[in-house]
């Protein structure tokens, strides 16, 4: 994998309900951070995630993110996500339950796995347009608490308001919580601490919360953030849309030619 990776996500994807583990997401966010920005994903393209870039992305030993990679992969597969109106185009579906995966190949003396798509997965995580956030993947890929890094897309949707309020109603069905930590002490001892101590120490932004009250019930978190000085590059996150590479394109330019040429003149 070549730096920086950027992972983008559609944002019915970060708001939609699924529950993975810290390494299936990292697994997860590792094959979506190789998809080129425009590029049309199909059910037959391969993703292949070695152990060597694997346990140099989120810092172990080869052999650890190797033996990690088995068991995550053996347990992605049955994984699923339920997107909340997937279809625009068709409102009649209010929900869309897909696997994250349709298949895994394993390559045992490369130490690697080579995973493919679901189908009804694909236009939420390609060719994206318009309603979602890129960021880092370095931004979270230190995070060691499994909600750390949901929080923070939650987060980067808004960074431009660097606040964000939430019901806690919605953040437990995103998080598949509903009917668990039904006392707030709970919730933030387990779930919503070990997310922020994640994100102040390990990402690029500097986070904080309060909250708000329906008599003597939590009803909402308001997340307030800002970026950390100095921590990101700004180059690497910004959105340079297909549409604008075509325009700036000059005879003779490759797709990811003009990409590093814009991206080589931001200040």
């Amino acid at each position: 994998m070549k730096t920086p990776l950027i992972v983008a996500k559609s944002n019915k994807v970060i708001e939609s309900s699924y529950r993975l583990t810290l390494n299936e997401q990292r697994l997860v966010l590792a094959c979506i951070a190789q998809i080129k920005k425009g590029r049309v994903v199909s059910v037959e393209d391969r993703f292949e995630v070695s152990a060597a870039e694997f346990a140099t992305v989120f810092d172990m030993t080869v052999d650890q993110a190797y033996r990690e990679l088995q068991e995550v992969a053996e347990r992605l597969y049955a994984r699923s996500i339920t997107i909340q109106n997937p279809d625009p185009k068709d409102p009649r579906i209010t929900h869309l339950k897909t696997r994250w995966i349709s298949s895994i190949a394993y390559l045992p003396k490369h130490g690697a796995l080579i995973l493919r798509f679901a189908k009804d997965i694909l236009p939420f995580i390609s060719l994206l347009e318009g309603s979602f956030k890129p960021y880092l993947l370095e931004a979270v890929a230190g995070m060691s608490s499994i909600y750390g890094i949901r929080f923070y897309e939650l987060m980067m949707q808004w960074e431009s308001k660097g606040e964000r309020e939430i019901a806690l109603v919605d953040l437990k069905r995103m998080l598949e919580l509903e009917g668990k930590y039904a006392a707030i002490k709970d919730f933030k001892v387990y779930v919503l601490e070990p997310a922020m101590r994640d994100i102040n120490e390990h990402s690029d932004l500097e986070a904080s919360y309060t909250q708000r009250k329906a008599g003597r019930v939590v009803t909402h978190l308001i997340f307030k953030f800002k970026p950390k000085a100095g921590k990101r590059d700004k180059k690497s996150v910004v959105k340079i849309t297909k549409a604008e590479i075509e325009r700036q394109a000059r005879p003779g330019e490759s797709y990811e030619q003009v990409e590093a040429r814009l991206r080589a003149s931001i200040q």
